[in-house]
């Protein structure tokens, strides 16, 4: 059967799940564990949305930063299979390098208590004080309180110590001090469990395993189906409800539809404002697309090798931390993710993909010339950067290729490349869709429940377990 077409699925199912990021993936996956019928529809040609890869000259590049919790392992154990779990393995070397500090940590909480104590003059008592506040944060709390107000309290004046613990977590989602300290608190509170993980292998083996336990669990998996508009019915009593989809021309029906696509884009032009309460779309305009990215990937050729420089490196030339500073087109802080032969078993091949944040506006308006000129710029300053680490490294590469928010936003068709999905308001109105409109969800990369892969894979779990709801309860039949 092709998995390509959308010309042979069935006229009805049970639910239909457009997008395939991690977020729709694991939702498919848990509803067709519980024997619904499930069509995943996806537009690009390969699964998992911001995680995925595309291959040059034998390398496997992985899109996006690929740095999680330890609770991933958990989640794909327990929604997924343990193989998928057990290719999870711990990153030990994250490395900072910056005018303020220099080091390299494990990333987990004893690790950093005692690099704050030892290096940064930081009384215990501080530390721990502030990791306890961070880990007991939920949705729940008062969201006034910035990340800025958060660190400020437990370290007063001290902005080196508010980069090292910020840092990350801006490239981890696109945090800025100014955001709602909850959005920060949770995701860093996670990291501090027990450091950072990655997939060990290629990343089309990862979520190739996923897209293998979807068709044992019978989910219907067509790729290069783009959704054009999500269906909507009158219901009894002048309700509405999603009757499914028009998919490459097609109309194809369901009960209930999830959108794991860009919250902003679902609602505008997937459904359109037409058919939302105005108190609803006026949420939905308040609601912030998050920052994009650019990224470099570097392919290492055949028989060179570079030396251990850490796993992760945090790098840059700015004097203090800055959220303007970290987004701009000349940005000089970036994150270095480095593939080792160890890190992919199996391969004798190195590569390092750059990334840092960056805004699409940058970069959306350029003419054809001077945006080939910037993505070569890009590529070069990048090379430079590098050069700090991994010497003549021009001479090691037989692969240089950019992207920026235009190419993510080609790619994911996510509005203006946004990497992260919504700010923090995003998820009140991602929640709050199903109480417009009957039997629709949306899931992915929303406020407090992101974070990237982890995040991603635990909303989906938590719209499946709404959808399943939905159905049991008879009200798809109304």
């Amino acid at each position: 059967m092709s998995q390509d077409r959308s010309d042979d699925v069935r006229s009805d199912y049970d639910v239909i799940i457009i997008g395939s990021g991690l977020a729709g993936l694991t939702c498919a996956n848990m509803l067709a564990r519980g024997g619904r019928s499930v069509l995943l529809l996806e537009q690009h040609h390969n699964l998992g949305g911001l995680a995925t890869w595309f291959e040059r000259k034998g390398h496997v590049f992985d899109v996006a930063l690929h740095g999680f919790p330890v609770g991933m392992v958990k989640t794909c154990r327990k929604y997924w299979t343990p193989e998928i779990a057990g290719m999870i393995v711990q990153l030990k070397g994250i490395r900072f390098d910056n005018p303020q500090f220099s080091f390299t940590t494990t990333y987990d909480r004893e690790d950093f208590t005692g690099i704050l104590e030892q290096r940064f003059k930081i009384p215990r008592e501080n530390t721990e004080s502030f990791f306890d506040a961070a880990r007991n944060m939920s949705f729940y709390d008062d969201q006034s309180m910035t990340t800025r107000e958060l660190l400020e309290r437990f370290f007063p004046g001290r902005d080196d110590v508010h980069r090292m613990l910020m840092e990350p977590i801006a490239y981890a989602n696109g945090s800025t001090l100014d955001d709602p300290a909850i959005s920060y608190g949770i995701v860093f509170s996670n990291f501090m469990s027990k450091g950072v993980y990655t997939v060990q292998g290629r990343t089309d083996r990862f979520v190739g395993k996923m897209r293998e336990e979807l068709l044992r669990n019978g989910v219907h998996v067509r790729t290069k189906c783009l959704v054009n508009k999500i269906i909507i019915e009158e219901g009894q009593a002048e309700s509405k409800r999603a009757a499914g989809v028009m998919a490459n021309g097609k109309a194809i029906r369901s009960k209930a539809v999830v959108s794991n696509g860009n919250l902003l884009s679902t609602i505008h032009e997937l459904v359109g404002d037409e058919h939302f309460s105005k108190g609803f779309v006026a949420e939905g305009k308040k609601v912030r697309l998050n920052n994009s990215s650019c990224q470099v990937y570097i392919g290492i050729r055949k028989g060179e090798r570079i030396d251990y420089i850490g796993d992760l490196l945090f790098t840059s030339e700015a004097e203090k931390f800055d959220s303007q500073e970290l987004c701009s087109r000349n940005t000089t802080s970036r994150t270095f993710s480095v593939y080792y032969p160890s890190t992919r078993p199996g391969s004798d091949m190195y590569s390092i993909v750059a990334s840092s944040n960056a805004n699409y506006d940058d970069w959306a308006n350029l003419s054809e010339d001077a945006y080939r000129a910037s993505k070569e710029e890009l590529i070069q300053r990048t090379l430079d950067a590098l050069e700090k680490y991994v010497p003549h490294i021009r001479d090691k590469v037989d692969h240089l290729e950019a992207a920026t928010p235009k190419t993510f936003q080609r790619y994911t068709l996510h509005a203006s490349g946004a990497s992260f999905g919504t700010k923090f308001e995003g998820l009140k109105v991602s929640r709050g869709l199903p109480k417009e409109i009957r039997g629709l969800f949306h899931t992915g990369s929303v406020g407090i429940i992101m974070s990237g892969w982890l995040g991603a894979a635990n909303y989906g779990v938590i719209v499946a377990n709404d959808a399943d709801r939905f159905l049991s309860s008879g009200a798809a039949n109304v």
